[in-house]
């Protein structure tokens, strides 16, 4: 099995699967937004470990500076660096995207503390594992980072780049600015922050970073059928655990919505 047109036809009941996922159509008030953001924020967040490492693999982060060997893929990964470590918020003030992220929370009376809290208490990769495993984290979100830091420590540059590259949202965006602009309407009230970090999302991933990530899966994998099998592997567990943390978010929100119900 070699080639990306295998991987997209192994991962097409995933991914429609996590397309049609229920979560979606229990969205309907704000605190349904509120309770998928605190729950989201981690995927968010750990978005720029992945990034990150593959900066490490693909670009020159060290010294003495040597040139990369594929520029090309190299601009792209300092391209998505700059754009989500560095962009620019509603005030053209620079912030992270997770930082604007957690902006857009605080925005819509989402609670941050829990994930800053989770933050703040790790330290560092030597024990990440067991800092995981001990965090005040609901078990989907635990096995998402748990996924996501196994796949960084393997050191494997390919499986990191299939699951930065297959197991990343890119229905989300579109998604949220449905439910924002209905919710404003309805409630009269306006999320300037939120709204921003979606259509700057949209804005930044555009039409060219998925072509050129799956240039940079064929050339990491090249003609090696190992590579390829494990490149799979990691596409399919990132979209396994993205889906059981949209399950254990719709559970939540359903529990909410039974409750009020029973009022």
């Amino acid at each position: 099995m070699i080639g990306i047109a295998p991987i997209e036809k192994e991962i097409k009941g995933l991914r429609e699967e996590l397309t049609n996922h229920r979560v979606y159509a229990l969205l309907t008030e704000m605190e349904d937004v509120r309770i998928f953001m605190q729950k989201h924020v981690y995927p968010v967040w750990d978005f720029m470990s992945l990034l990150k490492s593959l900066q490490n693999h693909l670009t020159c982060t060290q010294l003495p500076w040597k040139p990369a060997k594929n520029t090309k893929t190299a601009r792209f990964i300092n391209e998505i660096v700059f754009g989500e470590e560095t962009d620019i918020n509603e005030k053209g003030e620079p912030k992270s995207h997770f930082e604007m992220y957690l902006d857009a929370m605080q925005e819509v009376n989402a609670d941050t503390t829990r994930v800053l809290t989770f933050i703040n208490d790790l330290d560092g990769m030597n024990d990440i594992k067991n800092q995981l495993e001990n965090a005040d984290l609901r078990p989907a979100e635990r096995a998402f980072l748990q996924f996501t830091f196994q796949t960084i420590n393997e050191n494997k540059v390919h499986k990191i780049a299939s699951a930065f590259t297959f197991g990343r949202e890119d229905l989300i965006p579109d998604m949220f600015l449905e439910i924002i602009q209905q919710s404003s309407k309805e409630n009269k009230a306006s999320f300037p922050k939120l709204t921003y970090y979606l259509e700057r999302h949209i804005e930044l991933d555009g039409d060219e970073h998925g072509p050129l990530s799956l240039e940079m899966i064929k050339e990491l994998c090249g003609t090696s059928e190992l590579n390829w099998l494990e490149a799979l592997d990691a596409a399919k567990q990132a979209l396994q655990v993205r889906i059981k943390l949209w399950d254990e978010i719709a559970d939540e929100i359903e529990v909410r919505k039974n409750q009020l119900q029973t009022i």
